[in-house]
């Protein structure tokens, strides 16, 4: 027997393909921005399928947000380094 529903890969194609027209009124700038979001939320393909009580994209939007809180903790120990670097 096949599949009956669409993996987590196959929905946030789809997803990302229903954005195309959004997509292509972006600035080009902005437009790698999107295309990174969406290959964020697959890095967390297994996690966004495990998720149950939410729909598929707002699966892949909490794990977009969790790239970015990532990056931007990231950013944040940066800067405090180079502050701390500084006071000395």
């Amino acid at each position: 027997m096949g599949r009956t529903l669409p993996t987590i890969t196959q929905q946030l194609s789809d997803t990302e393909a229903a954005l195309g027209r959004f997509r292509r009124t972006l600035r080009k700038n902005d437009q790698y921005i999107l295309d990174g979001m969406f290959a964020a939320a697959r890095r967390h393909s297994a996690a966004i399928s495990q998720t149950e009580a939410l729909l598929p994209f707002e699966a892949a939007l909490l794990a977009i947000l969790l790239e970015q809180a990532r990056e931007l903790a990231v950013l944040r120990q940066q800067v405090d380094t180079l502050t701390h670097a500084n006071d000395f």
